[in-house]
């Protein structure tokens, strides 16, 4: 059965990959690709996405660019120093030229306007900071019964990469987090650093995507800056490709495991914005989200790497 999927996001090498994993998945519909601010600004992102699009061969989806900073408060920090300052480790230029224009509706406009048309639910799969969402869902409530669910790769259960409890993709807009994560009513799952960092792809892993093909040898490019970044921060050859975890698990759900809990994000000023908890104690109250904590690892990383050595 084929899953019709809009995919917002902030290229991003994790974010590249990504969407090299979607096209990648025959059970996937793409029917849109959104851009926000996150990794780098939304210029940057947005071209981004146009790059990826023409490499993965997706002329035919539509790309819109959306939120440009965050609902509240400026964004307190970029990703650059991990994504480089382009977003995709200093080889955006080295990619397709983008091969078509920005769709003029923009992200929000243009994902209520194929949520209202769509045959279907769509899985909403976000895996950039959550404004473009928040906006969607405040704006357009009638599309909600359209939505199957949305998947969000971000937070963390068990310390961040931001701060030392916050992930950056609920810390760049700690009140669209929480607007999605604990005040709507969209089923969700939430796929965190908890899960994400414990599928890391070893240098073996690199360097057989980089040697697939031409497509993968443009990723391995792309992935080398990141890899550098992880290799000098943590000592090992090893990188998380966290968003690709949320593809996977719309493609083919259930392939995460999962466990319903009621959250919270910290909106305040204080040293602990940006967090994420969960209230794991029997009996608490709130709105439930399937929270990723599991999975077999293995087979995760080796059905991404089979996924795209096809495609590349």
């Amino acid at each position: 059965m084929t899953v019709p999927v809009i995919i917002d996001t902030d290229p991003g090498v994790d974010d590249a990959v990504a969407l090299l994993l979607a096209a990648a998945s025959p059970e996937l519909e793409l029917l849109a690709i959104t851009t926000v601010f996150g990794n780098v600004g939304l210029e940057a992102v947005t071209d981004n996405a146009l790059r990826l699009r023409a490499l993965a061969a997706l002329g035919h989806v539509p790309v819109a660019a959306g939120a440009d900073r965050p609902l509240v408060h400026p964004q307190a920090e970029r990703a650059d120093r991990w994504h480089g300052s382009d977003g995709l480790g200093g080889c955006a230029a080295e990619l397709p030229e983008p091969d078509g224009p920005v769709n003029a509706r923009g992200a929000v406009a243009l994902m209520a306007d194929l949520l209202a048309v769509a045959p279907s639910p769509v899985t909403l799969v976000a895996i950039g900071p959550l404004t473009n969402v928040a906006l969607l869902l405040a704006a357009h409530p009638e599309v909600k019964p359209h939505i199957a669910r949305i998947v969000v790769m971000g937070g963390s259960l068990s310390g961040g990469n931001t701060t030392a409890a916050a992930e950056f993709n609920v810390a760049c807009d700690p009140e669209a987090a929480r607007r999605v994560l604990v005040e709507e009513d969209v089923a969700t799952t939430l796929v965190p650093l908890d899960l994400t960092l414990r599928c890391a792809v070893d240098g073996a892993w690199l360097d057989e995507l980089a040697t697939a093909g031409p497509r993968g040898a443009a990723l391995g490019r792309v992935i080398e800056h990141y890899r550098t970044q992880f290799r000098e921060f943590s000592g090992g050859d090893a990188v998380p490709l966290h968003d690709s975890l949320a593809v996977l698990e719309a493609a083919v759900p259930g392939t995460l495991r999962t466990t319903a809990l009621p959250l919270e994000v910290v909106y305040d000023h204080g040293p602990a914005r940006g967090v994420l908890f969960a209230a794991r104690r029997s009996g608490a109250g709130g709105r439930l989200v399937d929270v990723a904590l599991d999975a077999d690892v293995d087979e995760v990383s080796a059905t991404v790497l089979r996924r795209l050595r096809r495609l590349c």
